[in-house]
């Protein structure tokens, strides 16, 4: 699974670098994608590789502080990627003669620099709430990676500030983004609703399609490991861990998978690319 996430999401990545006809908003977001699912990926990594190859259940406790600040920075950027490409699909489908207008490069990188700062301001305090707190119970994980849930429940002191802070995170930006990317393909449809010719309407929605399945990837396993953490404590120790790798892993092996299969541009760019190398 490593090995597909990094060299697919590498390859998009290049390949939008490489190729003018990928120059668009829609592209340049995708490469954000991408490299969030690399980021990602590289992030757990380190530990998931020592544990299972290498036999390593040990780990500092600040490198797993960075770590988790770092899984989760990087996975509430994804959500706010996701939620900018819901953009993109809206005004490319609900206004369209304002798209090269509406998305200069100059909102697209503003964009992503958004999406970067608010992931790393919102997240900065989370490294520093665990710290404060007296580890002196179990100090076994039950992942092979560090995750904020998973690390608080360590604690013998009171963690209603830790919980009360990543409930409001959890809602007021994973929250929001699936509110908002909703609200926009209510739009959409109800734009699309309008059009007269059934293959219109149709092929317009066809161009959602790959980023629908990348919203239903990512958000999904979000949403089944947060109840589990929040409501099944009872729950069997496996449902846990099932649930906590298919969030974490599963997406970033998707996303280019989704894109590729779904999205002809992108597989004739990277068809070009690899022709070039060949030659």
């Amino acid at each position: 699974m490593y090995v597909v996430a990094l060299v697919g999401n590498t390859v998009i990545l290049q390949a939008v670098r490489v190729e003018p006809s990928l120059h668009e908003p829609m592209y340049y977001f995708l490469s954000m994608l991408s490299f969030s699912d690399v980021a990602m990926s590289l992030a757990t990594l380190p530990t998931v590789l020592r544990t299972f190859c290498l036999d390593a259940r040990s780990i500092a406790f600040d490198a797993c502080l960075i770590q988790m600040f770092l899984i989760h920075s990087f996975s509430m950027m994804e959500s706010g990627i996701l939620l900018a490409m819901s953009f993109d699909r809206y005004v490319a489908i609900c206004n369209p003669l304002r798209y090269a207008t509406v998305l200069t490069n100059e909102i697209i990188a503003g964009l992503g620099f958004a999406v970067t700062a608010r992931s790393f301001i919102t997240l900065f305090p989370l490294p520093f709430l665990i710290k404060r707190l007296p580890i002196c119970r179990s100090n076994v994980l039950s992942h092979s990676y560090c995750l904020h849930p998973d690390m608080m429940k360590l604690a013998c002191a009171d963690i209603t500030v830790n919980s009360i802070y990543g409930l409001f995170v959890l809602v007021s930006t994973f929250g929001m983004d699936l509110l908002f990317i909703c609200l926009s393909y209510m739009l959409i449809l109800h734009s699309v609703m309008v059009i007269a010719s059934r293959e219109e309407c149709l092929k317009a929605l066809n161009t959602c399609v790959s980023h629908i399945l990348a919203v239903l990837a990512f958000y999904v396993p979000m949403i089944g490991v947060s109840t589990v953490h929040r409501f099944g404590k009872h729950a069997p120790r496996y449902i846990h861990v099932l649930l906590s790798n298919v969030y974490l892993f599963v997406p970033p092996v998707l996303n280019p998978l989704i894109y590729s299969a779904k999205t002809k541009e992108i597989r004739r760019a990277i068809v070009r690319m690899f022709r070039r190398i060949k030659i």
